[in-house]
């Protein structure tokens, strides 16, 4: 049995613990392992860990349930990806309710972290208009290296972006909002087969779970967080396409809509996040090219990185400039250095873990991601 997954799935099994306290307790304690091993006052000790959350680690109550989900994974052969793993969306990793363990099915070659991800998201009851809208725009992106296509393998736009993605070669990711044991609707069963060949089914939610209502929103801020951007092809006024397009607003991603005809109650939504200013209106996959700099000439050029955008604290620019000098160093000389206690320097470099500055290495060393 695989000993860090074990702990770092019951970690999500935890009552009272979601997933913003469980980044909390992994920036003090270090591993999921260590939460479940630090005694009650320390725990206690955590800001904003009172007694009811200590309890509820200390009782070990999730074990049984995280063994339960460990055999589930190793029977029917699924990748979970815990929050601090190197494979895991790196783009979600920047939003601060990203899950903290997804599960994965697949082609092993599909990348998460793909240089181009774009999400292509609509209502159920697409138009003739708004599939081959669709295909057109997915076709015009086909040529594009290293890209990925997102969305939620619902009826409607979601299952023509895909199925446009098997047709022009594009690797595809459904994310769903079930256990990955079953399918929802069950008729794009063999589709979600064939989108396995060359990319993947997504989900949090643990083996057996079934598709609630509630867990399509949570779904949703998956499927805006993983991408550089949304795209909404046709949506009404109320619906889990707007609920996508707001989610990728706050997370400060690029939200891009097809305008519709006046009047259309499949366009409403659409029109009026272009109208609000909530959506840049594109017409074509070149349009998609232009305004995320994808097309031949700037592509070409650096893409800023990341963590250029992060916002950084006094210590964390330390550490960060300290592995910049040293390349890699380990945690108990970067304590020497800085002159602060391991624990704190365990904590800054958590902390740059989670923001994708910094990766640990065998041995107890640190690098600049």
């Amino acid at each position: 049995m695989n000993s860090d997954k074990f702990y770092q799935i019951a970690l999500t099994l935890v009552p009272n613990v979601g997933d913003v306290v469980a980044k909390k307790l992994l920036a003090y304690c270090g591993s999921a392992e260590n939460v479940f091993k630090e005694s009650r006052k320390s725990l206690m000790s955590i800001p904003g860990i009172g007694s009811v959350i200590a309890n509820s680690i200390l009782s070990q109550k999730p074990f049984g349930a995280a063994e339960l989900e460990l055999r589930f994974i190793e029977k029917n052969r699924v990748m979970p990806l815990f929050f601090t793993d190197e494979v895991y969306p790196f783009r979600l990793k920047q939003c601060a309710d990203a899950p903290m363990m997804l599960f994965m099915k697949g082609a092993e070659a599909c990348c998460l972290n793909a240089k181009k991800i774009i999400s292509v998201v609509g209502t159920r009851s697409a138009s003739d208009y708004g599939k081959a809208m669709t295909e057109t725009i997915v076709n015009g992106l086909s040529h594009l290296d290293d890209l990925l296509v997102v969305s939620g393998l619902a009826y409607g736009i979601d299952v023509a972006a895909h199925k446009a993605c098997l047709k022009y070669n594009i690797p595809t990711l459904g994310v769903l909002a079930h256990g990955i044991d079953r399918l929802y609707p069950s008729m794009h069963t063999q589709l979600s087969r064939q989108m396995q060949e060359t990319g993947a089914l997504l989900t949090e939610c643990r083996g057996g779970t079934k598709p609630e209502r509630e867990n399509f929103p949570k779904r949703n801020r998956i499927i805006s967080g993983i991408s550089d951007a949304t795209l909404v092809v046709e949506a009404r006024q109320k619906g889990g396409a707007l609920i996508t397009a707001d989610i990728a607003n706050s997370y400060n991603r690029d939200v891009f809509a097809v305008p519709g005809r006046v009047g259309d109650e499949n366009s409403e939504g659409c029109n009026q996040l272009i109208r609000r200013n909530q959506a840049a209106l594109v017409q074509s996959a070149s349009d998609i090219c232009y305004l995320m700099a994808w097309d031949d000439e700037t592509d070409k050029k650096t893409v800023k990185p990341i963590e250029q955008k992060i916002d950084l604290n006094k210590e964390e620019a330390s550490v960060l400039s300290m592995l910049n000098h040293k390349g890699e160093v380990t945690s108990d000389l970067l304590a020497i250095h800085l002159k602060l206690p391991i624990s704190k320097i365990m904590h800054l470099l958590f902390q740059l873990e989670l923001k994708g500055l910094v990766k640990a290495i065998a041995g107890n060393r640190y690098s600049k991601s």
